[in-house]
């Protein structure tokens, strides 16, 4: 399979020149004026962050790509789908609040923001994936299917289900509207491992199925009939008391969150930036962030969202950990394994590779790829 181009600069800069200067140049050498933007309204999906979160993308990079895409004569707007757990990205109002609060309106971005699936999460689309084996239609936010050019703009990092999140969890997962989400979840429904559990509650305040209770003792217990899979619970439990034990849920939804990817993707212009820093273990779905595991590496950018992510993993893993992160406190945990990669050592029940090598499979792109350093 031939190899894509995937371009990277590093984080130095001179004076007079700031990293969003260099960002710019990074997506005019990545070719990203290929793409005929002359009047076409160009979705740019990005994760506004969870209010609480701080390791979220600064809205000066999305204002950076916004402006380069108004110089290239598109219409840009920022845009992302509703959540399925309780927090305030929920429905369109909250969601759209959270993003002014950090930072991402139309006066300090330059474009502006919708939230592609509507008020509540209903309205969405329903797209055919082309050799889709888990997913035959996916359920994409109206808006984001509406746009003549999509971009995505990705914060790299660690993720509680998937190992890490980059291009393809912000586009696959990112795009579904809360039906979406649901469907890619489904899978894995966690337990409770009672004499763990501590009754302190906060698996239960922050599921938005209320499908968790307490019994007398103060021992959680999760109602599989209301419970969707979404994973917030195990993500929040301090304790290692929650886990999903079905061994095949976290690599179906690598599966179907690639099966959503190609369904936003197919038949149109598409062009992607993964900025690898503050690599938190846990997604920006929080509504906190940990110490980074790794040290800030670099902005990535290519037509290949595939290759994308295995650049931007390939050179985390490159990277050596940060003194007292979560990384490095399970690394030097008694009968700790090592699994040679971050991303496995850091979320020990995930399997990344099965995202990459299902987006390969399907003709989403490939996993080979040139590195291209620009200065």
């Amino acid at each position: 399979m031939e190899k894509s181009a995937v371009y990277f600069t590093d984080l130095r800069v001179t004076v007079g020149t700031s990293l969003l200067d260099k960002l710019k140049k990074l997506l005019q050498k990545a070719g990203i004026g290929e793409i005929d933007f002359d009047g076409k309204l160009t979705a740019i999906k990005i994760n506004f962050g969870e209010p609480g979160n701080l390791a979220y993308l600064r809205p000066n990079y999305a204002k950076a790509v916004a402006d380069l895409v108004k110089e290239l004569g598109g219409v840009p707007f920022l845009t992302d789908c509703n959540t399925l757990y309780v927090g305030r990205r929920k429905n369109a109002l909250e969601h759209l609040e959270a993003a002014y609060e950090n930072g991402f309106s139309p006066f300090s971005t330059g474009c502006h923001v919708l939230i592609a699936d509507g008020l509540k999460g209903t309205d969405d689309v329903s797209v055919p994936v082309e050799g889709g084996t888990m997913v035959k239609e996916a359920k994409i936010g109206r808006a984001i299917m509406d746009a003549d050019v999509f971009l995505s703009l990705n914060h790299f990092k660690g993720h509680e289900l998937t190992g890490f999140g980059g291009a393809i969890k912000n586009i696959g997962m990112g795009c579904g509207s809360r039906a979406g989400k649901m469907e890619q979840h489904k899978s894995g429904k966690p337990t409770v491992d009672q004499a763990l559990c501590r009754g302190c509650g906060l698996c239960a305040k922050l599921c938005a199925q209320a499908a968790i209770s307490y019994d007398s003792a103060r021992k959680a217990s999760i109602d599989h009939d209301r419970c969707v899979g979404c994973g917030r619970c195990i993500g929040v439990c301090n304790f290692d008391a929650i886990a999903n034990h079905n061994d095949s849920a976290n690599d179906d939804l690598c599966v179907k969150m690639a099966e959503y990817t190609k369904a936003v993707l197919a038949g149109r212009p598409h062009f992607h930036i993964n900025l690898v820093i503050d690599v938190s273990p846990y997604c920006d779905c929080h509504a906190e962030n940990d110490l980074p595991i790794l040290p800030d590496v670099g902005m990535f950018a290519s037509f290949d969202p595939v290759a994308l992510d295995q650049a931007c993993v390939d050179a985390c893993n490159r990277a050596e950990p940060i003194p007292g992160s979560r990384l490095t406190d399970l690394c030097s945990a008694a009968g700790f394994h090592d699994r040679h990669d971050h991303f496995h050592n850091s979320m020990p029940e995930t399997n990344w590779e099965t995202t990459l090598a299902h987006a390969e499979k399907i003709g989403i792109g490939s996993r080979q790829y040139e590195l291209i350093t620009v200065k």
